[in-house]
């Protein structure tokens, strides 16, 4: 696509940095290079110049690159301005490549959305992009750079294809079925394969929970009687005082969370209301709010205090289950033979703390493990691969005499497919997606 403005942004971090880096992309490119650093460098090496502004001052000394379109990121002639990180540089330098006629500054996401106009991108890519700069996590890096590779779109482009072909074999046994070369058999070959692909996209679905742990953490959450120690385990994993760790009953009542990097993994600890039968209104309130987000948790861990164990009723909660004995400095050997702890802990001298956090990594690490390698990223990608799955199974088991409604099936069905990766119209999705980036990108 051509426009006709030309867009620019700050594109690396806060400032002051020690280099900034300054993008701009767009017809108005090749000028604005000549007036402000004097000519326009050689394709895609860095050149050293000094850049002027409009009254012959001097900016500041900085590289430059020129990437010419469409070779670039946005499929248009783009620059880049490697300067000195300073603020009163950049809003110089900033100031005088907007002055030029054509040239403004760059909205949210801006860069990308010209790069998915201009085909350099689809939409699955973008999305990934978006998780690859948002990625805290050695899974979220991965997970974002195997997707903006394109292997999940590859994936989606591949069953797409498979359905325009079905299609195309149908409705051409549909309109030459007297034609002798045209085989009646045709039409099982087809509806076999559509069945199995249907199979395909329903098990790739199954994997979107592996891709929700990876990008929003594996949840755990800690339950128990009052003093059990659940706030102390939660301020000895957040290492630092989040929660107040008190002798009264009652002291935790709403849910508190910390996010920790396990083994490459997000992983969300929740802090909650002590469980018991006697207890406050804003008390009782809590420990509902505790058992529902049990509910939901991939991991409970149930802490009971080994001095004086109070039975805990989770009956209603059918969550992965870690009995943890704690306060085990309080004990002495004579009673271990009555021990029954998957763990006992201690967060005064840190006893079996790290063999604790060591599993809660290993069973996080797993989770995102068990699905394969190539997952549904988003929950628009679920919904529509859903929809098309239904429209298959329906085209499937329709009645053979349907041949034209199941022809029209089939086409819905690879239109959902194109919706997500951006082949068809979903011009309604665009200002959501690209609102996601920061400004520079």
């Amino acid at each position: 696509m051509h426009f006709q403005d030309s867009i620019v942004a700050l594109s690396s971090g806060r400032l002051p940095s020690g280099v900034a880096v300054v993008r701009l992309s767009g017809p108005r490119v090749r000028f604005a290079l000549e007036t402000i650093a004097g000519d326009v460098p050689e394709a895609r090496k860095a050149a050293l110049r000094r850049l002027r502004s409009a009254d012959g001052s001097v900016i500041d000394t900085a590289l430059v690159l020129f990437f010419p379109g469409p070779n670039s990121f946005t499929g248009e002639d783009v620059a880049e301005f490697h300067s000195h990180g300073g603020r009163a540089v950049v809003a110089a330098l900033l100031r005088t490549l907007t002055a030029i006629e054509g040239v403004r500054q760059a909205d949210s996401g801006e860069f990308t959305r010209r790069a998915f106009l201009n085909g350099k991108l689809d939409l699955v890519e973008t999305e990934a992009l978006a998780d690859m700069i948002g990625a805290e996590t050695e899974a979220q890096r991965r997970f974002a750079v195997r997707n903006a590779g394109g292997v999940q779109s590859r994936l989606y482009a591949d069953w797409r294809r498979r359905l325009i072909h079905a299609r195309a074999m149908i409705e051409t046994e549909i309109d030459f079925a007297d034609e002798s070369d045209v085989p009646g058999s045709v039409s099982d070959v087809v509806w076999a394969d559509v069945a199995a692909l249907a199979q395909e996209i329903e098990r790739h679905v199954r994997g979107y929970h592996a891709a929700e742990i990876i990008r929003d953490g594996f949840d755990v959450v800690i339950l128990g009687a009052p003093n059990a120690g659940k706030s102390s385990l939660f301020n000895a994993l957040a290492r630092r005082e989040a929660a107040i760790v008190t002798d009264e009953p009652g002291t935790t009542r709403d849910l508190l969370e910390v996010s920790l990097d396990l083994q490459g993994v997000l992983v969300r600890v929740t802090d909650t209301a002590g469980l018991r039968r006697a207890a406050g209104k804003v008390e009782a309130i809590g420990m509902e709010r505790a058992k529902a987000r049990a509910r939901s948790a991939e991991l409970v861990l149930l802490l009971e205090d080994m001095a004086g164990p109070v039975e805990t009723d989770l009956r209603d909660i059918d969550a992965p289950l870690l009995r943890v004995g704690t306060k085990s400095d309080l004990l002495g050997p004579e009673g271990a033979g009555e021990r029954h702890y998957a763990f006992e802990i201690s967060t005064m001298t840190g006893t079996g703390l790290e063999r604790l956090v060591g599993e809660i990594g290993r069973r996080a690490d797993d989770a995102t493990r068990q699905a394969g390698d190539i997952l549904p990223s988003r929950l628009r990608h679920v919904e529509l691969l859903g929809e098309a799955r239904e429209l298959l199974e329906r085209a499937v088991a329709a009645d053979a005499t349907m041949t034209e409604l199941r022809a029209e099936d089939l086409r819905l069905a690879a239109d959902r497919l194109g919706r997500i990766l951006g082949a068809v119209d979903v011009e309604d999705l665009l200002d959501v997606i690209f609102s996601q980036f920061c400004i520079g990108k």
